[in-house]
Order: C-alpha cells, then sequence, then structure tokens
C-alpha cells in the first residue's frame, strides 16, 4: 500500500510543479496561443510546452488539462485544546481542530458522501468538541462524551461516495475496511495547508456493507462508490458518521490497525467543515 501511495503523490508533485508558471512566463491558455508558440514562450522556455495545445501542459509524454485558476492551499489549521467530563465525571483533556471563521456554520452550504435533501437526509447530530461541556452531545446510549464527527441521516442502502475535499491533491486511497464505527470505509487524502502535503482521514461510518470489490489500497476519484448506508454498530439508528482527521506528523498509517486510526496519539480530530467541498449554490462567484 505505501508504494502506490508514494508512487500517486510523487506523479501529482511532478505535475503540479509544472503547472506552477515561472515568474514572467506566460499562463498556459491565458493567450490561447501561448501554450503552441516556441517563440512565445521565449529562448529559455521548455519546448516540449509547444507540443500540447492551448490549455494543456506535458506529463510524461501526455497532454493534460491546466488548471483554470490559480492553486492554493488551506491556511495553517491549528489544534486547540478543549476539556470535557467523561461519563465517569472526570475530566478529560484532548486536542480538536475548530472550524475556521471564514468557513461557512451553516451544515447545509457542503456536499455530503450522501445527499442532503433527496430522501429526507439531513445533518441530526454537529461536530460540538470546540463547545463548553455543558453543551457537549450525551445520551443514555451513547459511550463517549462530545462529538467529533456529523451524522447524516438517509434511507438505508443509500450509496455513500467519495468526495474529493478542499486543496485536495490527487486522488484518495482506501487504508481501511472494517470494523470501526460500525462497518467502517476510511480514505486518506492528501491536502495542500500551510505550503506543504498534510494527510487527513475521512471515516465513513456504520456502513450496511462496503461497495462490491472494494480493498484496501484502492485508489479512488471524486464521486466513487465506497459503501451503502446502514446501522452497523448502532442498530435501529440508520445514518452515515463522518468524521475527519488530521495525521500527526511522523506517523505511519501503514503501520496502525483499524482502531489506532481515530486514536489521538495518531491522528487529531478535525471539524469537517475546514475541509469538505461547498454545495453548488454555495460557491463564491
Amino acid at each position: 500500500m505505501a508504494p502506490i501511495w508514494a508512487a500517486t503523490a510523487a506523479a501529482a508533485l511532478t505535475a503540479l510543479g509544472a503547472l506552477i508558471p515561472e515568474p514572467g512566463e506566460p499562463t498556459a491558455g491565458a493567450s490561447g496561443s501561448a501554450a503552441t508558440d516556441p517563440a512565445a514562450l521565449g529562448p529559455n522556455a521548455d519546448p516540449r510546452r509547444a507540443a500540447c495545445p492551448g490549455g494543456t501542459l506535458p506529463d510524461h509524454g501526455v497532454c493534460i488539462p491546466a488548471p483554470t485558476r490559480a492553486l492554493t492551499s488551506l491556511a495553517p489549521l491549528e489544534a486547540e485544546r478543549g476539556q470535557h467530563r467523561d461519563r465517569s465525571g472526570s475530566w478529560v483533556s484532548y486536542e480538536q481542530i475548530p472550524r475556521r471563521p471564514e468557513r461557512p456554520a451553516d451544515y447545509a452550504a457542503y456536499r455530503y458522501p450522501v445527499p442532503l435533501a433527496k430522501g429526507g437526509g439531513s445533518v441530526v447530530s454537529g461536530y460540538d468538541l470546540h463547545l463548553a461541556d455543558s453543551e457537549q452531545r450525551r445520551g443514555a446510549h451513547l459511550g463517549a462524551v462530545g462529538h467529533g464527527g456529523i451524522d447524516v441521516t438517509q434511507r438505508r442502502g443509500t450509496e455513500v461516495r467519495l468526495l474529493r475535499l478542499e486543496h485536495q491533491i490527487a486522488d484518495a486511497d482506501v487504508i481501511y475496511v472494517g470494523e470501526l464505527f460500525g462497518l467502517s470505509v476510511v480514505t486518506r487524502h492528501a491536502l495542500r495547508e500551510g505550503g506543504q502535503l498534510r494527510e487527513y482521514l475521512m471515516i465513513h461510518g456504520h456502513l450496511e456493507g462496503p461497495a462490491p470489490g472494494l480493498t484496501q489500497g484502492s485508489s479512488l476519484s471524486d464521486g466513487a462508490l465506497l459503501g451503502f448506508v446502514g446501522d452497523s454498530g448502532s442498530p435501529g439508528v440508520v445514518h452515515l458518521h463522518l468524521e475527519v482527521r488530521r495525521v500527526r506528523e511522523g506517523v505511519k498509517l501503514s503501520t496502525l490497525s483499524g482502531g489506532q486510526l481515530a486514536h489521538a496519539s495518531n491522528t487529531v480530530v478535525c471539524d469537517p467543515r475546514n475541509v469538505l467541498p461547498l454545495a453548488a449554490d454555495a460557491q463564491s462567484p
């Protein structure tokens, strides 16, 4: 699995390096002919670029579409300390990454692995680890205090599909299929954050089952089928638990078991709204 991830990341970085114009260099496709006219590229330009039509750039002998907008990255996301009382009444300290102020607070402003409106889907429990102890989720049948994810209701058997996260580089890959929050599928995503690549996990929990043929190590693009909504691990409560965690620096995911992926020593829980893609009607003009 590790070689697959390394090769994917390396290819992505190679392509990205080619997409970033040098100072004074015309942007591919900006004039309609700059990418195809060797003279327009200047005497020191890479002659391979002239072989590709406007709006594309070469990558290992193939012309690939160039981005239509500038490459951006997340501002560095910093973990904050929090405290709450566990079920025994003892104070517990933890780390969490709260929602960035510029990101919409309304959960309806985002896309999810399942549709919100169609078939009655809705967010019934949101992220609350940034709130005071008294405002965090508790319940007679809940084993944990506070909620580090988002619970989305949908009909049993509704397809759960992969999301490409904000500022994601390359495709995501499946790193775990098995018991975590009920039957879960965990995907790994590389995001540009603070000028570097950081790894994030997306946990899709309480599934009825995984997609046919889905296995650890699979590389998936936006919209790929991950599984189906169910109530595994939460009998009678059919919903999708969606949790985002940032991998701590130096942690090798390939050495971890399923339960260790969500352990605070390996990953930091993050408000999903920091990285979920915005819904079409919430995009900035």
